[in-house]
């Protein structure tokens, strides 16, 4: 997945950013709102947004995003723990609110969870023809034999099974799995779908001509 992190903690926006690479994440770090305006049109998975920041607060600015039409899920991320504050939060929009101090784990379980809401399926575990992958578990199987990824062919393969049956154009899908500050390299998104379908079977992605791929129906 991809992260968008609004943190003006030093210590706390560093470990996070370093936790979520290290479970093979893409995090685009940000430690004022001003910053983030210049990316928020690169596609994302999900938003964590510290509520007070140097330049605004979190909370309106999550607000004026969803009146702008965009549905990024979004977790507020605040020292602030009274019932109030709770439902202000929720009700700019967030899709759920965690106070400071938190284990990044337990971020990590939300954001699955707030996905399985917002997914149509809301399922796990999905079933491809004979490969069966388990998202929570980071696990994947074909034909019973467990498939060992890459860090970035799952990243690929989870950003089109949480777009199942949609076109993910080329230029989204690298920036996806490979961040706004990634380093570029024309053929390295073909190759690693080639070795993703080497390993789980050549109907798994399919590429329509000109737009980009798509993963399930």
């Amino acid at each position: 997945m991809r992260f968008l992190l609004l943190e003006d903690d030093l210590i706390l926006g560093e470990g996070l950013r370093d936790f979520l690479m290290a479970e093979a994440h893409v995090v685009d770090w940000f430690t004022r709102l001003v910053d983030a305006r210049t990316v928020i049109s690169e596609p994302y998975d999900a938003l964590l947004v510290d509520w007070q920041l140097p330049d605004g607060s979190g909370v309106d600015w999550v607000r004026r995003l969803r009146d702008q039409g965009n549905t990024t899920p979004a977790l507020i991320l605040t020292a602030r723990d009274l019932l109030s504050d709770r439902i202000k939060g929720l009700d700019s929009g967030a899709d759920d609110y965690l106070v400071k101090p938190f284990d990044p784990e337990e971020l990590l379980a939300r954001i699955r969870a707030v996905r399985r809401r917002l997914s149509a399926k809301g399922a796990t575990r999905v079933c491809l023809g004979a490969v069966e992958v388990d998202a929570s578990a980071k696990s994947i199987w074909r034909d019973g034999q467990k498939v060992e990824l890459t860090a970035r062919e799952w990243s690929l393969l989870d950003a089109l099974l949480s777009r199942s049956g949609r076109i993910v154009s080329k230029s989204d899908l690298d920036a996806l799995t490979r961040g706004f500050e990634g380093e570029a390299a024309s053929n390295s998104l073909d190759v690693h779908i080639f070795n993703l379908r080497r390993k789980l079977g050549p109907d798994i992605i399919q590429t329509v001509r000109g737009l980009g791929y798509r993963c399930g129906s």
